[in-house]
């Protein structure tokens, strides 16, 4: 249709007119069926981990009950088993791994977004990523001839002789032990924590920092009033990636552990955790009770894992909530 200037003009569309339908309705049909094929077969992957875990532990489940988690002995020879000492360790090394961590990640990731110059903010940036990619063996061996000699000659005798009144830091300085993985985790947790909280900090919007700017508020109040509540979903999600890290550790922590399965308040005395525990002796182990201690074990590192993220989703979940309401 042309107008009298010449331009073509868009005929009205006239009312009751079926538009002819369109392909992409086939195709959201087809990604939104694909989707949910995809999340069942995770469900399933997840269910069926649980069910073989569970049916390979029977054995030990059977034999001693609740009793395992509660136990303190493990001996092979009386089929004695119990996982409290390997839940200790597991818990205290991820702790120690946490506290040094979390502090230096979120340090160095407000220096990469806030404060570094443009020419150091992607080669910085670059190196930290590529220390997540670093073998944990590779790191196990570096802690095991590196670290834990400086553990035990520098760190371990000044904190037994300046606060041995503690029961943590009572006892000799054997270099391998809860100290030394728990540093061990750090080292390798900080890449994760400072990458993701990095992210996190880079979504908040420019407009939120020169508000504050705008105020007269000074880097500093900008960063701790604008930035880092917008992204504290993102940091809280960065940490959890880092205690799940800690938590499924291996070799590297079975390096310098010392392996020793008991219970102890100091933190100088050889421990063992859930992983170590397995990656040590799941070869020599026989079938039947051991086998299913061993399997056991690993459902108990599963269910820990998984109350950290229930916790983890049920705290973002309450500080998006308490968000949406204050706006």
């Amino acid at each position: 249709m042309t107008s009298r200037n010449g331009e073509k003009t868009v005929s009205p569309v006239p009312p009751n007119t079926r538009l002819p339908a369109r392909h992409s309705g086939y195709s959201d049909k087809i990604f939104s069926n694909l989707m949910l094929f995809f999340t069942i077969v995770m469900v399933g992957i997840l269910a069926a981990l649980v069910y073989i875990l569970t049916k390979d532990a029977l054995p030990a489940i059977n034999k001693f009950g609740f009793a395992f988690i509660t136990n303190r002995v493990w001996n092979p020879v009386t089929d004695i088993f119990g996982a409290l000492p390997a839940i200790y360790g597991t818990l205290v090394t991820s702790l120690i791994g946490l506290l040094i961590a979390v502090p230096i990640s979120i340090g160095a990731a407000i220096y990469l977004v806030e404060l570094a110059p443009n020419w150091l903010k992607g080669p910085a940036s670059f190196i930290i990523e590529m220390l997540a990619a670093i073998p944990s063996v590779i790191i196990g061996l570096w802690g095991l001839y590196v670290m834990v000699p400086v553990v035990r000659s520098n760190i371990e005798k000044w904190l037994g002789s300046h606060l041995s009144v503690l029961p943590l830091f009572q006892g000799p300085p054997f270099g391998v032990g809860f100290l030394s993985a728990g540093l061990l985790l750090a080292i390798m947790i900080i890449p994760i924590i400072t990458a993701v909280t990095r992210d996190a900090m880079k979504a908040v919007p420019n407009e939120q920092r020169e508000a504050m700017f705008a105020l007269g508020a000074t880097r500093w109040e900008t960063i701790n009033k604008a930035v880092l509540p917008y992204c504290r979903t993102g940091m809280i999600g960065a940490v959890i990636l880092g205690l799940g890290r800690a938590f499924g550790e291996t070799m590297a922590v079975t390096m310098v552990i010392g392996n020793g399965y008991k219970l102890t308040a100091s933190l100088f005395s050889p421990g063992a955790t859930i992983a170590s525990t397995i990656a040590s002796q799941f070869g020599e182990a026989t079938a039947g009770v051991y086998t299913g201690s061993l399997i056991e074990l690993a459902l108990i590192l599963f269910g820990l894992t998984l109350i950290v993220n229930v916790i983890a989703r049920t705290l973002v979940w309450r500080m998006t909530s308490l968000k949406a309401a204050k706006k």
